[in-house]
């Protein structure tokens, strides 16, 4: 028997409320919608038909702040085909179809082919002025390695004699080192390092002897590190960046590993990949080749498969993909040119190739080719701005533009 408490409860419980039926899709601000009608449990036939028209209309409606269904979706992109067609009508016929810079605005700037233009997506510009499309260079305003790990040092003092409770982490991980790559090691080694794998002393022998063979490695780090600091205006200084950023600790963690793998030592090269992935929750093959200043934000569920290859000052946020297609031999992972953002939760599929200083919207699934310096949103991507002013990871905007 249940005890009287339970039986008291059980006989009290309150009858559930019945759900109410919901409305319409409010539309976005400045458009006009009248305000769901009323849902009663005696509405007539006639009534109800009434309001499934309604709930239509309004589905209909331009840009609804709410998930549109499956009618009005269809709607939109066929709207929007319309509108790409005309353009590229107009800009063929139009005297000005060429762009101050020399690149033709048409469709035909669209076509390329991957395997002859994977180098030169990837290669440096033309223009005078520098562009992070460009590739990675070191700017005036940027520090020295040796003027960086001071400027880490001193706000590592001022934060434990600000917050005594983190004295202890800040000495042991920075303060007591004499070089930003003893610390970065000691700082890798005690988050990767357990019981069963690799642990923390032989990480930091790893870490060490990675770096003095291969200085690259930590030259690529200071580039993440004021990459960091450029583009993401949530770091406010360069130690934030190296003790609390898990997005900067994966890419470090994978440039060691890929130096592994390049030195013919893959099993400890997986091993690393694996521990990172657990640690991290950033998927990273040894495989994949990253250029320098790549910010990872969030970094959260990040995917890079094995013949990735990711150019320099590249910005990605969480769940981004870099997946393959196929399981045979040769390129199966996308090429991504330098300067590109990747929004947040991004798919690129397959050996595509997205140009230099090229935004991808959040939620895209890129299963096709991109242009240099275009937008691309959708599911599949479809380049919907093509020869931008501006580029994308200089401003981190995530929203796109439409030019109609």
């Amino acid at each position: 028997m249940l005890p009287s408490t339970s039986r008291t409860a059980a006989t009290t419980a309150p009858t559930p409320r019945p759900r109410r039926a919901p409305g319409p899709p409010a539309a976005r601000l400045g458009t006009t919608s009248s305000p769901p009608a009323s849902i009663s449990t005696r509405s007539s036939a006639g009534n109800l038909a009434r309001r499934r028209a309604d709930g239509r209309r309004e589905a209909a409606a331009p840009l609804p702040a709410m998930a549109p269904d499956r009618q009005a979706s269809l709607a939109f992109s066929n709207d929007l085909a319309h509108v790409q067609r005309a353009l590229a009508r107009l800009l063929e016929d139009s005297p000005q179809a060429v762009s101050a810079n020399g690149r033709l605005r048409s469709t035909e700037s669209l076509q390329h082919d991957t395997q002859s233009r994977r180098k030169e997506l990837l290669a440096a510009g033309t223009c005078d002025e520098y562009h992070p499309s460009h590739g990675w260079r070191t700017l005036p305003h940027h520090m020295s390695k040796a003027q960086l790990w001071q400027a880490m040092r001193d706000e590592a003092e001022r934060d434990a004699m600000g917050e005594p409770a983190l004295a202890s982490f800040l000495y042991s991980t920075v303060l007591a080192h004499a070089s930003l790559e003893k610390s970065l090691a000691f700082m890798l080694a005690n988050k990767l390092g357990d019981d069963t794998t690799l642990g923390a002393v032989q990480l930091v022998s790893l870490f060490d002897s990675a770096y003095e063979r291969d200085p690259d490695i930590v030259d690529a780090a200071v580039a993440d590190l004021l990459a960091c600091v450029d583009r993401d205006p949530a770091c406010e200084k360069y130690s934030q960046c190296l003790l609390y950023f898990k997005g900067f600790q994966a890419i470090q963690c994978h440039r060691v590993a890929h130096w592994l793998a390049s030195n013919g030592r893959v099993a400890l090269a997986l091993a690393l990949q694996s521990r990172a992935s657990q640690v991290f929750h950033v998927d990273i093959h040894p495989g994949a080749m990253i250029g320098r200043g790549v910010l990872l934000d969030h970094a959260t569920g990040v995917v890079i498969g094995e013949t990735a290859v990711v150019g320099d000052n590249v910005s990605m946020l969480h769940h981004v993909s870099l997946g393959g297609s196929g399981t045979g031999d040769g390129i199966r992972h996308p090429t991504v040119g330098h300067g590109v953002l990747l929004g947040a939760g991004a798919s690129v599929l397959g050996p595509v190739v997205i140009g230099a200083g090229s935004k991808v919207g959040a939620g895209s699934v890129v299963v096709s080719d991109l242009p240099s310096h275009a937008v691309a949103v959708g599911v599949p991507a479809k380049v919907i701005k093509r020869d931008l002013c501006t580029e994308p990871v200089s401003d981190m905007d995530q929203c796109l533009d439409y030019v109609i």
